[in-house]
């Protein structure tokens, strides 16, 4: 799934990139002859291409880890285990990293929310559409004292990379009109017993249910 979201940006940014540095090269062509408009000019669009490459690299590597989002999907499944009172453990499988993420969890519940990116239809032309990353996982207590008085367990679900792309559009405003990520979603359960669970997510949120063993 990444792989295909990935791709349209992988391919604009090789075309933007190799059309820039041809004219860059036919700019120092001009120069040479003294042609000085014609090196202004075409400097001036390779430069532009250049930088719609760059862009373009950018985001595709940025893309890479979430997954579209055009259904309700499961987004990770999760083995819970008591460990104790108000302690769980939390093992995820998350489809397309191999990895299994194994986490100890305090609080009654566990919570899990999630990183929607929302592009704008001027840029759905090249493949990019609603998708989303799992972000953290937490423990829950039922009892709002206790939660801010007691032990709290929160991680990452989120893997390392390069660029941070939800990130990036919180911090720059100028992504406004190509990307919206002002939008999250979490969802949580009570722990009481051994469970197998999955994480789903669709058009409007994440949701938690235990785990159709039948379908896998």
């Amino acid at each position: 799934m990444t792989a295909l979201l990935a791709s349209p940006l992988e391919l604009a940014a090789a075309c933007f990139g190799l059309i820039g540095l041809i004219l860059l090269i036919a700019a120092l062509v001009a120069l040479k002859r003294r042609r000085p408009f014609r090196f202004i000019l075409r400097t001036l669009f390779g430069l532009l291409l250049l930088s719609l490459g760059a862009l373009a690299g950018v985001i595709g590597i940025g893309m890479q880890g979430y997954r579209g989002l055009t259904r309700e999907e499961v987004a990770a499944r999760v083995v819970v285990q008591p460990l104790g009172p108000q302690r769980f453990s939390a093992t995820f499988h998350i489809p397309g990293r191999p990895e299994t993420i194994y986490y100890e969890l305090a609080g009654d519940a566990i919570y899990v929310d999630a990183h929607i990116l929302k592009w704008k239809p001027i840029v759905n032309v090249f493949g990019l559409h609603t998708a989303y990353e799992l972000d953290r996982v937490a423990g829950r207590y039922d009892d709002v004292e206790q939660e801010r008085s007691s032990p709290r367990t929160v991680h990452t679900l989120t893997p390392e990379r390069r660029i941070d792309l939800f990130g990036l559009r919180t911090r720059y405003a100028f992504l406004a009109p190509v990307l919206d990520a002002e939008y999250g979603s979490g969802t949580f359960v009570r722990v009481s017993a051994p469970a197998e669970l999955e994480v789903r997510v669709s058009t409007t949120g994440l949701l938690i249910r235990p785990a159709n063993t039948q379908a896998r």
